[in-house]
């Protein structure tokens, strides 16, 4: 057998036994909605050495000049490097892992990217999360110089006035099941 044949077979195995495993696997990943800042990790070593990475992608970094680049660089990277992957099966992943595997869902990928933006500098990020007739919105967004970045993580990035505009901008309040919420390493509350 070739190498390529032998990573497909153990794949297979893995995904038959976490198919086999899958609600045990999903009932002990299970986390309250207030746990989530559990996730946001920008203190994390791994974290940190990404974003002293994007920092010396500028000639001097000054977070008062560079972080709405650095915001841009950080999206960049996880577009990039970070290959977005949903796997038949429910589990949280670290930023670290995130990281180490080079690979995570749309959720693992917001909550590296709010690690990141903390980790640089901007400890007002945090993620909202849209939930809106069975579908979901990401965005980490960050008050910077009066404006909100924020950065859709499957749109891209938009400037708004105020955090109130970029809620309205969800249109989360044109649905049946709507709820939003947003969190940080430091804290979790309803918005809706």
């Amino acid at each position: 057998m070739n190498e390529n044949a032998d990573l497909k077979a153990y794949n297979d195995i893995y995904l038959d036994l976490l198919l086999r495993y899958k609600d045990i696997i999903e009932e002990k990943e299970a986390l309250y909605l207030a746990d989530l800042p559990k996730l946001v990790t920008p203190a994390d070593e791994n974290v940190m050495l990404l974003a002293k990475e994007i920092q010396k992608s500028f000639p001097v970094f000054n977070y008062d000049s560079d972080f709405a680049e650095a915001v841009k660089v950080s999206y960049s990277y996880i577009r990039e490097k970070i290959l977005p992957i949903s796997l038949p099966i429910q589990f949280w992943l670290k930023p670290a892992q995130t990281i180490r595997y080079s690979a995570g869902d749309i959720f693992d990928r917001a909550v590296l990217l709010c690690s990141l933006l903390i980790a640089i500098g901007n400890v007002s990020t945090r993620i909202i999360v849209a939930t809106k007739d069975n579908s979901r919105s990401f965005v980490v967004y960050s008050e910077f110089a009066g404006k909100i970045i924020a950065v859709d993580m499957e749109r891209g990035i938009t400037e708004f006035d105020s955090l109130e505009k970029l809620i309205d901008s969800l249109h989360v309040g044109e649905g049946e099941e709507t709820s939003v919420y947003e969190f940080n390493d430091k804290m979790y509350r309803d918005i809706i």
